[in-house]
C-alpha cells in the first residue's frame, strides 16, 4: 500500500510547550484516518504542520511524497483544509466564499463542480446568503466544499462536526465516505465517538506523543476511561415527589418569535422546576437559540407569556439578566485577561462586593483544580480548562438558574464527565441548569428533555420516558427519529 502520508519523528515546540514530541505515523492512499485525543494533545499543530502553515522544529513529514518544509507549494495544490475554527468569510455569500477559494488556488468552480456537486448542491438554493447566517452544518458543508473545490488528494479535517446535530453530523460523515470512494485521502479529528468508529485507523495523541496506533475499536477498549468513561455521579437524585414539590422557576405559555413570516420558536409552552437539569435539544436551526435568548432577557418575545424566576420576560428583562447566570457557545470569558481579573470582572457585572469575590475566588480554583492559576493568561489554558472555569464563572453569584448554550462543544469524553460533575454539583445547591446539547449522552444525564422541530416542542419527558414513549434503545435514537421530521429548512 502507498503511502499518503509519513511522518518520522516530528516535534514542535512554543517556547517551553512541547506540542508535539517524536511523533512518528504513515496513513495510506485513499484511507479515512482519524486524530484523537483530549484538549492539548497536539491535533491542530499536526495537521498545520502537514498543511504547511507552520514549520517543524525536527522530523520529517511528506504528503504524497513532498516534503513540508521543502516542496510546500506542491502540497498546498494537493491538500483541502477545514480548520477547527470557522475558516470562511462571515460577510461574504455562500457563493463568493466558493469563488474565492476556487481563485486562491488558480481555478474556478465549474472545474471542480462535479467534485463538490453532493455536498454543495445542498446549500446551492442559498448561494447568496451570507455565510454568517447559515445554520452549524450549512457552514460546515459549504467550509468543506471550498476546501474542496481544487480537487484536493489529501483532506484535512480539525473536528469539523463540532456544534453540529447529530442528524447534520452523519449526514457529513456520508459524504466524506463519498469521498473516500472518489480515492481522496481523509484525516479527521473528532470528539465525537461514533465519528471515530467510521475512521479505518486511528492514532491517540497524548501531551504531543502518539500513546497508540491501531483500528478505532482498539484504542477506544485500551484508552477506556479517556474516551468512554462511567458516567458522572449524582449524590442526589431528586424524586417524582421532590420534583412536584419544588418551586416553578421557568413559566412558559404559547411563546412565538417571529421574524416576518418566519416562525423561529412557534408556540412552545413549558415550565421548569428549582433545582431541576433542563435538557433543551433540537436540530441546527429548530429553534432553541431563539428561544434561550428571549428566557435570558437578550430578545423581546412577538407572543405569549413567559416569566424567568418569577420575572416576566416582556417587560422585566434587566430584572432577569440579574438573577441568572449564562454560558455562550461562543463567547464566555475574555481570553487577554487572567483567571483572577475575569472572576473578578464577572463578579462585579453580576453586583457582588470585592471583599465576597476574594473570599470566593481561591475555594472556586482549588474546587476546580486550579490552585496557582490566578496570573495565567485565559487563551493559554486547555479548552477543558477554559469550559470549567466559564461554567464556575457563570454561577459565581450563586444564580436561581443558569442557561448553558452547547457549552462542552469540541471538549474530550474525560474533560465533559468532569464538566458534567460540576453541573451536579450545582443541580444539588438549587441551582436550575437549563442547558442545549449536541452530544446525546449528555442528554441521557438531564432530568428532563424537550426536544425542538421546526420551532414547536414535538416530545418532552424524562430520557427514560422518551425512549419508552418512541421504543428506542437511546436519547441518539430518539433525537434522530424526531429530528428527520423537520419539514423547514435550518437556512
Amino acid at each position: 500500500m502507498v503511502h499518503a502520508i509519513e511522518i518520522t519523528n516530528l516535534s514542535k515546540n512554543y517556547g517551553r510547550i512541547q506540542a508535539l514530541k517524536d511523533v512518528s505515523l504513515s496513513i495510506d492512499e485513499g484511507e479515512v484516518f482519524g486524530l484523537i485525543g483530549p484538549d492539548g494533545a497536539g491535533k491542530t499543530t499536526l495537521f498545520r504542520i502537514l498543511a504547511t502553515l507552520i514549520l517543524p522544529d525536527a522530523g520529517i513529514a511528506t504528503v504524497d511524497g513532498y516534503d513540508v518544509m521543502r516542496q510546500m507549494s506542491q502540497i498546498r495544490s494537493r491538500v483541502g483544509y477545514m480548520p477547527g475554527k470557522f475558516s470562511l468569510y462571515q460577510d461574504l455569500s455562500v457563493q463568493e466564499n466558493l469563488e474565492f477559494f476556487a481563485t486562491l488556488f488558480g481555478t474556478t468552480v465549474d472545474e471542480g463542480y462535479n467534485l463538490i456537486r453532493p455536498i454543495y448542491s445542498q446549500i446551492e438554493p442559498f448561494r447568496n446568503r451570507r455565510a454568517g447566517a447559515l445554520s452549524g452544518g450549512m457552514k460546515q458543508k459549504l467550509a468543506l466544499s471550498c476546501a474542496l473545490v481544487h480537487q484536493p488528494s489529501v483532506l484535512f479535517l480539525d473536528e469539523p462536526t463540532t456544534g453540529v446535530d447529530p442528524v447534520s453530523r452523519k449526514e457529513l460523515w456520508d459524504m466524506l465516505m463519498g469521498l473516500k470512494e472518489k480515492g481522496i485521502t481523509i484525516v479527521a479529528a473528532t470528539p465525537y465517538l461514533d465519528e471515530v468508529r467510521m475512521c479505518e485507523h486511528v492514532a491517540f495523541l497524548n501531551r504531543g506523543s502518539v500513546a497508540g496506533i491501531g483500528v478505532p475499536d482498539e484504542i477506544l477498549t485500551h484508552f477506556k476511561e479517556i474516551f468512554n468513561p462511567e458516567p458522572p455521579i449524582r449524590d442526589e437524585v431528586p424524586s417524582n415527589s421532590m420534583k412536584q414539590e419544588a418551586k416553578t422557576v421557568i413559566e412558559v405559555s404559547h411563546l412565538v418569535k417571529a421574524f416576518g413570516s418566519f416562525h423561529a420558536v412557534d408556540d412552545i409552552s413549558f415550565t421548569v422546576k428549582r433545582g431541576e437539569i433542563f435538557g433543551f435539544l433540537g436540530a441546527n436551526g429548530a429553534g432553541k437559540t431563539t428561544a434561550m435568548h428571549m428566557l435570558t432577557g437578550l430578545n423581546r418575545p412577538t407572543s405569549g407569556k413567559g416569566s424567568v424566576m418569577g420575572f416576566d420576560i416582556s417587560r422585566e428583562h434587566e430584572q432577569i439578566k440579574r438573577h441568572i447566570g449564562y454560558m455562550s457557545q461562543r463567547f464566555s470569558l475574555y481570553e487577554d485577561l487572567t483567571v483572577a481579573e475575569n472572576i473578578r470582572l464577572f463578579g462585579g457585572i453580576y453586583g457582588m462586593s470585592d471583599q465576597d469575590i476574594r473570599m470566593k475566588t481561591d475555594s472556586m480554583l482549588t474546587y476546580l483544580g486550579m490552585d496557582g492559576q490566578h496570573d495565567s493568561i485565559v487563551k493559554s489554558l486547555p479548552l477543558g480548562w477554559k469550559q470549567k472555569l466559564a461554567f464556575s464563572v457563570s454561577i459565581f453569584h450563586e444564580p436561581g438558574i443558569v442557561f448553558l448554550d452547547e457549552p462542552t462543544g469540541g471538549v474530550d469524553p474525560a474533560t465533559r464527565k468532569q464538566f458534567w460533575q460540576l453541573i451536579y454539583d450545582a443541580a444539588d445547591r438549587g441551582i436550575t441548569v437549563f442547558v442545549t446539547t449536541h452530544y446525546m449522552d449528555e442528554a441521557e444525564y438531564c432530568d428532563r428533555i424537550s426536544i425542538m422541530v421546526d420551532g414547536k416542542i414535538s416530545a418532552m419527558g424524562s430520557p427514560e420516558e422518551l425512549k419508552r414513549q418512541f421504543d428506542l434503545p437511546d436519547m441518539n435514537a430518539v433525537f434522530t427519529h424526531l429530528a428527520r421530521q423537520a419539514t423547514r429548512k435550518s437556512d
